[in-house]
Formats: structure tokens, C-alpha cells, sequence
């Protein structure tokens, strides 16, 4: 292996897991460590599964390797096809939250076929909250503090046709003993009555935070502006956190 030109050796490397690269191959020589720790690697690495990145933005391609494998929504049951499941703190004003299919009475389809429910607001605020623990989630100390990458957050709000209603979302990325390090909060959005019942979508991005998040917590909610008795206020449904390569 001594003899192997260095390009021939990031080929036979190149082939191996990721996660072996990084826990095994990098302690086998101080050769093998510059190799793992180098960006030549991991670019073809990215190149043999087709992620792409323009090379003027690369820092760490290591990183964005994984934050590229590891990408998807963080957020359990974003739809409501598992009811309140993996839900916390949740405040049932009114009649409380409910779960409806779509489109609903008043209601519009979602934008995408995947979506087939939605959790439904009554006449007095609901609320509902997730908590995501990021090193749980395999986002470890080391990229959370120096990389940064981005936390993309995106939820829908609609209302019926039929009736008013208000919607909040409130997004803070928390430190080890849960101190807010950087918050979104939207404004409170007004749908009046006789509104379309389109869907809309809102988002966040955070970026440039500073070391020491761990946590994200997700909150939203509303109510109807009428106060009628049952499930007449905003729906949401699809949201979801990612963090960004």
C-alpha cells in the first residue's frame, strides 16, 4: 500500500463507507489521516453518489458529505398520520386540536399528493410544540459549532373558506441547558373570513448562529376569530426542520 500512488490510494478509499473512513481508516497512518481529513477524497466521494456543490462554495467537504446524507425533515408526524403523536406541550383551547383529512369541509387540496392531513384549530388557541435533539439526530458537537449549517424551517397554514382565523410559529435554537440562542417568531397572521382556503407557506432560515446549539423547538398554532364551537380555525400540516448541507 506504501507504493501506491496517492491518487490510486484515494480511488481504493474512496470506495469504502464514510462512517468507516472517518472511525477506522483515519487511524491507520498519519498518510491515511491527511487522506480522510483532505477534501480530494471526499469530493469523489460526492462525485460516485451525485452530490453536487460548485467548488467555490466548498469549506468542508467532509462535512457536507454527510449533511448531504444525512438531510431529511426532523420533525416527526409533520401530517397528523400518527394523531398528536411525537407532539409535546401541547395546549388544547377550545375544543382542542383535531385531525382531518383533506381537503376538508371549505378547505383547498395541498400542493402535493403526499399530503393527505392536516391538524385543525378551534375557537381558542391551540398550541403545539417538538423538540429535536441534534446530536441524537447524528449532528455531532464539532460540525454543529464550526460549520454551522443552515437550519431550514417551513411550515402551512390555511383556513376555511368559511371562517377567520390567526397562526403563529415560533422556532429557537437552544443550547445544552436549553438557553435560547437565536429565535424566529413570525408576526400573528389574520386569514379573514371568506378567504380562497389556499395553502401558504412560511419559512425561516438560520444561519451564522454561533457554537453551542443542540436543540431546535418548534412551536405553532392559532384559533378561529368567529369562536364558533368546533374545529373552524387554522390548519397546518408538512412542516419540517432540515439542516442544510
Amino acid at each position: 500500500m506504501e507504493s501506491l500512488p496517492e491518487a490510486v490510494l484515494i480511488q481504493i478509499l474512496a470506495s469504502i463507507p464514510a462512517v468507516e473512513l472517518v472511525l477506522v481508516c483515519r487511524l491507520v497512518c498519519c498518510q491515511w489521516k491527511n487522506l480522510v481529513d483532505g477534501a480530494a477524497l471526499w469530493i469523489l466521494k460526492c462525485q460516485q453518489e451525485g452530490l453536487t456543490r460548485a467548488e467555490s462554495d466548498a469549506e468542508n467537504w467532509q462535512h457536507f458529505y454527510f449533511l448531504s446524507k444525512k438531510r431529511k425533515n426532523l420533525i416527526k408526524n409533520p401530517c397528523g398520520e400518527e394523531e398528536l403523536e411525537h407532539w409535546g406541550e401541547v395546549e388544547n383551547g377550545g375544543d382542542g386540536w383535531k385531525i382531518e383529512e383533506l381537503p376538508g369541509d371549505f378547505g383547498k387540496e395541498f400542493p402535493s399528493e403526499e399530503v393527505h392531513k392536516y391538524f385543525v384549530t378551534s375557537y381558542e388557541w391551540c398550541r403545539k410544540a417538538q423538540v429535536i435533539d441534534l446530536r441524537a439526530e447524528g449532528y455531532w458537537e464539532e460540525l454543529m459549532d464550526t460549520t454551522q449549517p443552515k437550519i431550514m424551517v417551513r411550515d402551512w397554514y390555511a383556513g376555511r373558506s368559511d371562517a377567520g382565523c390567526l397562526y403563529e410559529l415560533c422556532v429557537r435554537l437552544l443550547s445544552e441547558n436549553e438557553d435560547v440562542l437565536a429565535e424566529y417568531k413570525s408576526e400573528t397572521v389574520t386569514i379573514p373570513q371568506d378567504n380562497d382556503a389556499s395553502w401558504t407557506e412560511i419559512s425561516h432560515t438560520f444561519s451564522s448562529y454561533g457554537p453551542g446549539v443542540r436543540f431546535v423547538r418548534f412551536e405553532h398554532g392559532g384559533q378561529d376569530t368567529l369562536f364558533w364551537k368546533g374545529w373552524y380555525g387554522v390548519r397546518v400540516t408538512n412542516s419540517s426542520v432540515t439542516v442544510e448541507p
